[in-house]
């Protein structure tokens, strides 16, 4: 009898957590289970602000996919995915083809850049392994070079992030201890450098408890950020970005510019036809995509409403391991034919944004911590991340431990 074929399409938090998982409830005469990736590592998405900036170095944000999923039955192809046709149940790959009869689509997500002029062309943006290097070379080579100019441009020194969600700002609070380092190392004075944060909703971190967002604003402000709120980037220019508020334009020129202000998801559901808003599908209770009780989405390519407040739920790392965890469960149950599907519901114990590596705000099961405590469980969350996915061995290999 022939065994049904699964295929995993991304080995983001939902993909490794769906595969790892899968492992675990399905034996090796039961299934053939397929993961695709465009490498042949997981990059910890949460810690690439820190990349970045320069304040960790990118190869301790990720880890090989093989030491992940082991010895084990699980075919994993190193590729890209081109495109998935949902009628002959097909997955084009650059360079092949898999046909599958169960389908999990955790294939990430694309900058958002709201059609803004010259953003693709000249924003960095903190995306990928690469995008975090390219980065924070980038901003070294500014300061390198500062000193050898006969006549001194201003604006080099000048690094402006658009969008003070969550990764504008934890980046920003990296460039905090960053930037005092990189003007010693060049014997640069720090008044020659500009931090300018763009956002253009009516306040930082949006959604977040305003005295949380206060304490994150007055302390990157201490540290050199200056906030234009409720400022629009109308287009990026190749030095800098031209600005709108209240009917007035100005032009801020920068020698970097980094977007970071929201993600769509993934063209390939786009182009495959899933009924979807901005490549997010709005799945069912069981995760599976409307029409398609062979499909399942997760991470930043589903949609889940909060029904409290009738908005979507973030996209965020929490989010899509817990959708791992029960998409892993359904298809098994699919599978075997016993058992009960599990209908999602996320749960959420909390929200912690870093600014730097000593302080940070957040909600931690409905409790307000800032500082240093804040801090230590940003750190408790990541290490606990790395636990869920790769035990205590991985946590032993890549977590963080200084908490003080």
């Amino acid at each position: 009898m022939r065994k049904p074929k699964i295929v995993v399409l991304g080995a983001g938090y939902g993909g490794l957590i769906t595969v790892t998982r899968l492992q675990k409830q399905l034996g090796v005469d039961e299934a053939e289970i397929t993961l695709v990736n465009k490498n042949d590592y997981h990059y910890e998405t949460t810690w690439l602000h820190e990349a970045s900036a320069g304040t960790l170095h990118h190869d301790r944000a990720r880890y090989q996919i093989k030491d992940i999923i082991g010895n084990t039955p699980v075919n994993f192809i190193k590729d890209t995915v081109i495109s998935i046709n949902k009628e002959t149940k097909k997955v084009v790959l650059k360079r092949s083809e898999l046909t599958y009869d169960y389908l999990v689509i955790s294939l990430g997500a694309h900058p958002e850049t709201f059609g803004i002029k010259g953003l693709k062309e000249y924003a960095f943006g903190i995306t990928s392994i690469d995008s975090a290097r390219h980065l924070r070379e980038h901003i070294e080579y500014q300061f390198a070079i500062y000193n050898t100019e006969t006549q001194k441009k201003a604006e080099r020194l000048t690094i402006v992030v658009g969008g003070a969600g969550f990764t504008g700002i934890e980046f920003l609070g990296e460039l905090g201890n960053r930037v005092p380092e990189l003007c010693k190392e060049y014997d640069i004075d720090f008044k020659n450098v500009r931090l300018i944060c763009v956002e253009a909703a009516p306040t930082a971190l949006p959604g977040f408890d305003p005295e949380l967002v206060n304490y994150a604003v007055n302390y990157l402000q201490n540290k050199g950020v200056e906030f234009k709120i409720g400022t629009a980037i109308k287009e990026c220019i190749i030095d800098g970005i031209i600005v709108t508020k209240d009917n007035q334009t100005e032009t801020i020129k920068a020698g970097t510019v980094v977007w970071a202000a929201g993600v769509r998801g993934h063209s390939v559901v786009e182009e495959a036809g899933f009924e979807n808003m901005r490549g997010r599908v709005k799945v069912d209770r069981f995760l599976r995509a409307p029409g398609h009780e062979d499909v399942y989405v997760i991470g930043d390519c589903s949609l889940v409403i909060n029904e409290e407040i009738n908005r979507p739920f973030p996209p965020t790392a929490q989010i899509a391991m817990q959708q791992g965890e029960v998409c892993a469960n359904n298809v098994a149950v699919a599978i075997q034919k016993r058992g009960r599907m599990m209908t999602f519901k996320p749960e959420i114990k909390g929200s912690v944004a870093s600014l730097g590596e000593s302080d940070a705000v957040g909600v931690v099961y409905g409790k307000k911590l800032v500082g240093s405590r804040a801090s230590f469980m940003k750190k408790v969350i990541d290490n606990r991340a790395l636990y869920m996915i790769g035990g205590p061995s991985l946590v032993l290999k890549k977590g963080k431990f200084k908490f003080l």
